[in-house]
């Protein structure tokens, strides 16, 4: 497969998150993912974008949150990028213990690492990437 490279960028409104699913789909199917790897990967990117549109840019509608993916040999990279000032991914508590379980929020880094192969985050000076690396 030669590189392929898909962006979008949305502002930071919740009622965005189905561009970002149609989105997802879309290159999804172009580089030839089968269903269950669509499904985790629509889960991870939406949680992803929750989170940049949420935590990073606090519902800022003025900021935006840009998503830029390749796809190269059998590795799918996909950045999902705020401009909000970051995070310590070691502060955000494990919903799977027990005092967390019944928390309405908190599980979307847990599912990033479900779903996905690798989870990384990088903090720029104009905001916070979280990338979502999946070998298909």
């Amino acid at each position: 497969m030669t590189e392929r490279k898909y962006s979008l960028e949305i502002e930071s409104d919740p009622n965005q998150l189905i561009t970002v699913e149609e989105f997802v789909n879309y290159f999804s199917r172009d580089i030839g993912l089968n269903e269950d790897q669509i499904n985790g990967l629509m889960l991870a990117v939406t949680e992803a974008t929750t989170n940049a549109i949420r935590h990073g840019n606090k519902n800022d509608q003025t900021k935006t949150v840009l998503i830029n993916v390749t796809a190269n040999q059998n590795i799918l990279k996909v950045v999902v990028k705020d401009q909000g000032v970051g995070f310590d991914p070691k502060d955000v508590p494990d919903p799977t213990d027990s005092e967390n379980l019944l928390k309405d929020s908190g599980r979307g880094l847990y599912l990033m690492r479900v779903y996905m192969d690798d989870l990384q985050f990088n903090i720029t000076p104009d905001g916070t990437e979280t990338i979502l690396i999946l070998h298909f």
